[in-house]
């Protein structure tokens, strides 16, 4: 680290995700500067450099030449999923710490094999669940953890589109991606629900997937009509998750499905003392003095009561505090091996798909 205030930062992948999230969050960033940009087209590299790179900043094509600059301290990892663990490994094995894009990986194996690594380097790895910064994810965490709603027993993990199949990119490949809805944004909605709960237990999972307007032409879809002969991942995905303690989850996701109330990231949580969900907006419920009561939390424009700093929205809540966590060697918001459990889930819901068994984790 050559300045002990700063972190000298690298972008392996300059597509949607980087421009959209990462790059501009890192950005606001006092302590991060952005050094190195990799892409396989080269010209998305070089764009992403000039809007957001340092004077100097270098431009590559191939991960592992990048990985040969012993300046650059941090990696994020915003590529396609089947490569997150080999350029995550590879990053930790050159030095650097990594936030990778979620989900972790493909596989529990893939998962589990980056752990690893960063237990070999000592250093820092964590999985961007940007979701669990926001506002009222934030607010909510808070009473979780003072027992504001008791004994937390049911959760519902909501990632639910009702046409908004993203037809962009690889995200239509199972290959590369490892499945569709489920895997892209069901794993948001898994990773939040967890965390709220606490628990990162599963004892067995049953699961859905379909396919059932995927092969549909000229269909009804925010992003434009899909290709159906391109459209190799489910369109729906559902899972029911039992932990150890008897706590369940219900997990529902969809690009596409003829639904009228949807939404993105969200979560419902029922506890012994109240309730909360975040339909329009984070809702708590529970009696008071043997009524029935329910409030809607309201955030305005500055931030959560109990953060001091001003308004600040997720994505730049997530870059500050994964620096801060480098920079002065705390373990990061998302754990790695949090995003691991969700990895077991989401592929656990894929095997009892295809099977029609439950599976069962040791």
């Amino acid at each position: 680290m050559s300045n002990p205030n700063t972190l000298n930062v690298a972008i392996i992948g300059c597509g949607g995700i980087a421009t959209g999230k990462h790059l501009p969050a890192l950005s606001k960033q006092s302590k991060a500067v952005l050094v190195a940009f990799c892409d396989l087209v080269e010209s998305r590299a070089h764009e992403a450099a000039d809007k957001y790179g340092a004077e100097g900043a270098k431009v590559y094509t191939d991960y592992n030449e990048l990985l040969k600059d012993g300046s650059i301290d941090v990696v994020h990892v915003c590529t396609p999923n089947d490569s997150h663990a080999a350029i995550t490994i590879a990053s930790l094995e050159a030095g650097k710490h990594v936030l990778c894009e979620k989900p972790m990986a493909k596989t529990t194996e893939e998962a589990r094999s980056m752990i690893e690594a960063a237990e070999r380097t000592g250093k820092k790895l964590s999985i961007a669940y940007q979701n669990r910064f926001r506002d009222d994810s934030q607010h909510l965490k808070d009473m979780c953890e003072k027992g504001e709603l008791g004994d937390l027993y049911f959760g519902k993990a909501i990632a639910l589109r009702r046409r908004a199949v993203p037809t962009w990119g690889v995200f239509l490949d199972e290959e590369k991606q490892g499945g569709g809805p489920l895997i892209d944004i069901g794993t948001h909605a898994l990773d939040l629900t967890l965390w709220l709960m606490d628990n990162y237990k599963p004892k067995s999972v049953m699961g859905s997937t379909f396919h059932k307007l995927g092969s549909r032409e000229n269909a009804a879809n925010a992003f434009g009509p899909w290709d159906p002969e391109q459209f190799k991942v489910e369109d729906s995905a559902f899972g029911f998750i039992k932990m150890e303690n008897g706590a369940t989850i219900v997990l529902e996701s969809s690009w596409a499905l003829n639904v009228r109330n949807f939404g993105e990231a969200q979560t419902l949580l029922c506890g012994t003392e109240g309730g909360a969900d975040m339909a329009d907006g984070l809702h708590i419920n529970g009696e008071d003095r043997s009524r029935l009561i329910e409030t809607k939390v309201d955030f305005g424009s500055g931030g959560v009561a109990f953060y001091d700093g001003g308004s600040e929205n997720a994505e730049d809540r997530e870059a500050r505090q994964w620096l801060e966590a480098i920079l002065e060697d705390k373990e990061p918001v998302v754990k790695p091996e949090q995003a691991l459990v969700v990895t077991q889930i989401l592929e656990a819901i894929y095997e009892s798909a295809k099977t029609g068994k439950a599976v069962y984790f040791d």
